[in-house]
């Protein structure tokens, strides 16, 4: 386990969440256009962000294995990023009021020593509670989950918006899915359990 491990993003979100696996890592933050292509699909979307964010650092770190991530949220085909503001956080909540939400997590893990790049995309499937305009407001001013795809924080307060959870790994739903992330890490011979 000679190669730094570096997680491509300087989400608190992310970093919290890869602290759970007592693995030493830095952060950096990737430079990287956001905007879907035309015609691009939610899960092409996020596969193809994941490995840009790791690549987009990979000129930093020559003998490291990097994480990049990106996540959206899909409303009846519609992909969702994050709100920035309450009124697009109430519009996308009073949207999701009652359904079943789709969220995509690309991961890509880049070895910068050998080139080689593991990704794949983990959906994870919240059925909402329906909402009344006075449940949307007091979530939203007690959270305030403006920077967050979707509108909410399923590991804070935002559990309260859902009947259902769905999928493989609850941490995909917050961002990185570390089931995934301990295969991709194993397979580039850096075990998490030793």
């Amino acid at each position: 386990m000679s190669q730094k491990l570096i997680l491509a993003s300087t989400s608190p979100f992310r970093k919290e969440l890869l602290d759970k696996l007592n693995l030493v890592f830095d952060t950096a933050k990737p430079d990287v256009d956001e905007t879907p292509l035309p015609e691009e699909t939610a899960t092409a979307l996020v596969e193809r962000l994941a490995i840009a964010k790791a690549q987009a650092i990979a000129p930093e770190f020559t003998d490291a294995l990097i994480i990049g991530s990106d996540q959206v949220c899909v409303n009846q085909g519609q992909i969702l990023g994050k709100p920035g503001n309450i009124a697009n956080a109430f519009a996308q909540l009073k949207a999701a009021s009652g359904k079943r939400i789709t969220f995509y997590t690309g991961l890509a893990l880049l070895n910068t020593q050998t080139g080689t790049v593991q990704s794949l995309v983990e959906p994870y499937v919240v059925q909402f509670r329906a909402l009344s305009d006075q449940m949307i407001n007091h979530y939203l001013e007690k959270e305030q989950p403006f920077n967050c795809a979707g509108s909410f924080k399923s590991e804070g307060f935002g559990i309260a918006l859902f009947e259902s959870l769905e999928g493989k790994d609850p941490n995909s739903l917050i961002g990185l899915p570390l089931i995934s992330l301990i295969n991709m890490l194993e397979k580039e011979n850096f075990p998490v359990l030793g």
